[in-house]
């Protein structure tokens, strides 16, 4: 089982438990964690982030602990092509480092990212109503190849 470091809708634990294909009670326990070296930015026309290598740079979010093998697939199906699943280290509030793996946008599609920090507030307000309507297929993911 492996770490997942989340940054944008999947913050939300209700988002994580439908992706994962996981009863939300069957969601690993996750914490706030920080990423350093990186920034998330607004992907132009959607409700979520992407995030991009920054040095200096650092990015709150929440790290998902013991992810079940069944659920990298759907992720990975989910993220899709525009995303790159890497292994990075966070630190907890506590300070201890973790190994986690985190979907990073690729950079190529760079040209799709907005400037700024991507709005959590916004999201949790208005945004995530509109993603879930928008992704309303993401509970139907089927397991595949990694994208």
């Amino acid at each position: 089982m492996a770490h997942a470091f989340t940054y944008g809708s999947l913050m939300w634990a209700d988002i994580m438990a439908r992706v994962c294909g996981l009863a939300p009670q069957a969601l690993p326990a996750s914490l706030p964690a920080r990423l350093a070296g990186h920034a998330r930015h607004p992907v132009q026309g959607q409700e979520y982030p992407g995030l991009q290598p920054a040095p200096g740079a650092e990015v709150a979010g929440r790290l998902y602990l013991d992810v079940p093998e069944s659920a990298w697939a759907r992720l990975d199906a989910f993220e899709g092509p525009e995303y790159e699943r890497v292994s990075v280290e966070v630190r907890l509030e506590d300070g201890r480092l973790l190994e986690a793996f985190v979907y990073r946008f690729r950079p190529e599609f760079r040209a799709r990212l907005g400037e700024g920090d991507w709005d959590e507030a916004a999201f949790a307000s208005a945004g995530k109503a509109r993603f879930e309507a928008r992704y309303l297929g993401f509970a139907q993911i089927a397991e595949g190849p990694a994208a």
